[in-house]
């Protein structure tokens, strides 16, 4: 999941930075040894945490036996919740970052294992874990979806944990994640994306060391801004941790943010990547969604629609052809559309294609639509459909997960979204960084396979930017190395069961498992 940004910059920068290894922050970080956790060294450890901000200490690992039905057959595994330390280059603690695994015990030890992360800035790994791929799952991200539905879990058909082991790890600030650092620091050490990467390669590198899974199979997943680490920390796993990655899977990316622009810049990208899922959204309201159908436009926007944006007032004619290409595409009303001279932004769209209704549709999935609570307003005055929606359930289930099913008890609160963390945050200039780590983190290694996957309506990170980038990247010596898959659905398609069963079986290719 992500979180909108709070600067009002780029359209997609905003939306996309929200669940939006070169320079490290710091210098060598040190992560407690085993006996840090061992109930001998209890004493010390409860010192040492003391001794940072006066928190209380966070619990000890904790791991209970679980059984999940998948694939017609029943799957006995461990769930462990605990946390691994941070810290500076003389030792000293400065952070924990909480996780949570699910793994086959006695299974081989080259039994894959996968490391996942969301996004946001600012989110916690619950969105992936519970409603992607973990072996429980809670219903949210469709339409209907509300805060009061009930935090029930249920066995999740579509998880990957037939395939691999998983580990969620929920960044500084998200989750029961946190810095004992003061707020100055925190940001330094914390809250940018050079120290993001460092910090997080070094906790996937010592839960490897920890529990003996460096001669496994590593995979690493993003979601959203997720996206952004993913690949960042899989060349920084490469050429700095020393750990080889054999896969990535991106969901929902937020892959290119030098590349996506301005919406009030004079590049056409914003418009062209921002059209194909609008035009999806309508082509599924109406019954017809294929990717078929989607060629004409996704054509349009790579040819006519370009020409006509930059030849402007200069031909006669094309503003013209646009209005009348992109209100058909939309289903917007032509008047409207004439009135943006055939440019229609995220928030527009979002407010108009409902308004009928009352409704508003959601950046993260157009076609999940709330109630507006002030349809006259000439502004958007409300949440999203989606976000607003998610919050309450996806926390209530892991809090209850962590601390009543695992019995990982703590006072702390658990940040599933965290503005804080988000309104901190030095995203630094925009840059190609992900998309250049992941060339090269491919180059590095022929074996490596990447998967790319997104929901045919979101907006906040729309399929066609992956489209792009992946068509200009090189073959790299095997066809579909890299591959993008398209589901209908949005930011987070998997929430419909058929999209997730189509993920997880393109995942299988990746996993080499039929």
């Amino acid at each position: 999941m992500i979180l909108p940004r709070i600067a009002p910059s780029a359209r997609h920068a905003m939306w996309c930075a929200a669940m939006l290894a070169a320079g490290l922050a710091l210098t060598p970080w040190h992560s407690a040894d085993a006996a840090d956790k061992k109930p001998a060294a209890a004493a010390e450890a409860d010192a040492d945490k003391k001794s940072d901000n006066d928190l209380p200490p966070l619990p000890a690992d904790k791991t209970v036996h679980q059984t999940v039905r998948v694939g017609g057959k029943t799957l006995s595994y461990d769930a462990t919740v605990g946390s691994i330390p941070v810290r500076d280059a003389k030792g000293k603690k400065i952070a924990e970052v909480v996780f949570t695994a699910y793994t086959v015990p006695g299974s081989n030890p080259h039994r894959p294992v996968t490391f996942a992360f969301n996004g946001g800035p600012g989110a916690s790994s619950v969105y992936l874990n519970m409603g992607a791929i973990g072996p429980k799952r809670i219903q949210f991200g469709v339409d209907g979806d509300a805060p009061s539905d009930a935090a029930i879990t249920q066995d999740n058909p579509n998880t990957w944990l037939d395939m691999s082991d998983l580990v969620f790890i929920d960044p500084v600030g998200t989750g029961f994640s946190r810095s004992l650092e003061d707020e100055a620091a925190t940001k330094k050490d914390f809250y940018s994306t050079e120290a993001d990467i460092h910090y997080l390669s070094r906790v996937v590198y010592d839960w490897l060391v920890e529990h003996g899974r460096l001669r496994s199979p590593k995979y690493v997943m993003g979601e959203s801004y997720g996206g952004y680490r993913a690949p960042r920390i899989a060349y920084a796993l490469q050429t700095k941790m020393g750990v080889g990655v054999n896969g990535l899977v991106m969901v929902s990316p937020y892959l290119d943010p030098a590349a996506i622009g301005d919406e009030d810049s004079l590049s056409p990208l914003p418009w062209m990547i921002n059209l194909p899922s609008m035009t999806a959204a309508h082509l599924e309201s109406q019954g017809k969604l294929t990717p078929d159908a989607m060629r004409d436009v996704e054509t349009y926007v790579r040819t006519q629609f370009v020409t006509d944006f930059l030849a402007g007032r200069s031909d006669p004619g094309a503003i013209g052809r646009m209005v009348q290409k992109v209100s058909g595409y939309t289903g917007l009303d032509p008047s409207l559309v004439a009135k943006l001279d055939g440019r229609v932004d995220v928030d527009t769209y979002l407010r108009e294609i409902h308004r009928s209704e009352k409704k508003i549709g959601s950046v993260y999935d157009s076609n999940v639509t709330a109630f507006d609570p002030f349809p006259g307003s000439a502004q958007r005055a409300s949440g999203d459909p989606i976000l607003e929606a998610l919050l309450a359930p996806a926390t209530s289930a892991m809090v209850d997960f962590v601390t009543r099913e695992v019995g990982w008890k703590t006072g702390a609160h658990y940040e599933a979204l965290s503005y804080e963390v988000n309104r901190a945050w030095d995203r630094g200039a925009s840059d190609d960084k992900p998309v250049t780590d992941l060339r090269k983190a491919i180059a590095n290694d022929p074996h490596m396979k990447v998967l790319i996957a997104h929901g045919y309506n979101d907006l906040s990170c729309p399929f066609y930017t992956s489209q792009l980038v992946v068509d200009q990247m090189p073959g790299f010596g095997q066809e579909q190395r890299v591959k993008l898959a398209v589901y209908p659905g949005g930011h987070m398609f998997y929430s419909r069961p058929n999209s997730g069963a189509a993920f997880k079986a393109d995942a299988a290719q990746l996993f080499d498992n039929k």
